[in-house]
């Protein structure tokens, strides 16, 4: 039984790692972190032009059809490149979101356009610092107008269009208490009643934003009050594509640490010869692999369509997530006073493991994620003992 990949995506890997070896560089990463734009637009407009955005897009709706195996290779190769790109807002989620719920209108406006590079999707969640599943919501649509504050969304300065989470006021959208529905609403951010302002974020290279709506235009996405179930459906696709973009900045940071530590002598020899660099890099090493064999069962349960995928999305996001930040860590540590500097590369990795770590919520909400789903498919669950019954009576003997 074969569990890696393809011949085919082998070599969708090497092609996409020569591709970003040559266009996103040392200097196109500088260039965003230092300057004033908040992504790569000449890359992003080059990765769509491969065909990498819209590999897990339907031919119908202006992509390639590959699918997701496909897409989690590319994913990977982001990662470890560190794109500067709205990779995960506008592929992993606002598109998934348009595949999932979006009417057959919305899909042919949108996503061809996705697809093609030309338009960049997000998707405005949050109100505040610590809230992520929608819950006690501020921001409201009535009359198909939307008003409300969403911070932060990322990439959200540089969107088209988002998908917004907000209560709903349509008839039937109300749940049973009475309370207003959380629905999904497609929002034009360049339209009238739209503010947007890029906030300070620990990585540059991925813009956040506050967006203010006032009175602005919207469109349903989805069954009105089917929101929390969309979002569920979608992150745990999202888990696994953002996954593998952990993956591939761990191989990444796993390889300059390693690198540094062969070429760096102190007291006359390297120290990648000294044991405490050892167990470093060693422990770098089973951290990373155990997150390839978790990520790599993401990828099979999201490609087939497995009933397994909440289980294995939960635990791809948890391994990738931890294995990335012990190993943008230990980069910096294994650099020593070096590995603190701007000029260095190792806090690039750094941010981006950090701004990954959230981006679909926070750690310790997908490991109380996965403990509860495993309990639901356990099927060890307790059993109702069954209640001791009186004995028989003894036979009544006759005499004869």
């Amino acid at each position: 039984m074969d569990f890696d990949f393809s011949p085919e995506q082998q070599q969708l890997k090497h092609q996409a790692r020569r591709y970003l070896a040559d266009h996103c560089g040392r200097s196109a990463q500088r260039a965003v972190l230092d300057g004033p734009a908040s992504f790569d637009a000449a890359l992003w407009q080059g990765l769509a032009a491969q065909g990498y955005l819209g590999a897990a897009i339907p031919e119908a709706y202006g992509g390639l059809g590959a699918g997701y195996l496909e897409l989690c290779v590319i994913a990977e190769e982001l990662g470890r490149a560190l794109a500067p790109v709205p990779f995960s807002s506008s592929i992993a989620l606002a598109a998934e979101l348009l595949l999932c719920a979006g009417s057959e209108g919305q899909k042919q406006r949108w996503l061809p356009l996705l697809a093609s590079g030309q338009k960049v999707g997000a998707l405005a969640l949050t109100e505040r610092a610590g809230q992520f599943m929608p819950s006690s919501l501020n921001c409201s649509v009535a009359d198909g107008r939307l008003s409300g504050l969403k911070l932060p969304v990322a990439d959200g300065d540089i969107a088209d269009f988002a998908v917004v989470a907000a209560h709903d006021s349509r008839p039937g959208a109300a749940q049973p208490d009475g309370a207003p529905a959380c629905s999904l609403f497609l929002v034009d951010l360049h339209g009238a009643g739209v503010q947007r302002e890029t906030v300070p974020s620990i990585d540059p290279t991925r813009s956040q934003a506050r967006i203010s709506f006032t009175q602005a235009e919207s469109e349903p996405l989805g069954t009105a009050g089917a929101g929390p179930q969309i979002l569920a459906e979608v992150f745990d696709r999202a888990a696994v594509l953002i996954a593998f973009e952990q993956l591939g900045g761990a191989d990444r940071a796993l390889e300059a640490a390693c690198a540094y530590a062969q070429e760096r002598f102190a007291f006359g020899r390297a120290i990648g010869s000294l044991q405490a660099i050892k167990h470093m890099l060693a422990d770098m090493y089973v951290s990373a692999t155990l997150a390839r064999s978790n990520a790599y069962y993401g990828a099979w349960a999201l490609s087939t369509g497995s009933a397994e995928l909440p289980e294995a999305a939960a635990t791809a996001r948890v391994s990738a997530t931890q294995a990335y930040l012990h190993c943008a860590r230990n980069n910096i540590q294994v650099h020593g006073g070096m590995g603190f500097t701007w000029e260095f590369d190792c806090h690039l990795h750094y941010r981006r493991a950090n701004l990954l770590a959230l981006s679909l919520g926070s750690l310790s909400r997908w490991e109380d994620l996965l403990v509860r789903r495993l309990q639901l498919r356990s099927p060890l669950q307790p059993q109702a003992q069954p209640q001791a019954q009186p004995p028989a009576p003894a036979p009544v003997r006759r005499a004869a």
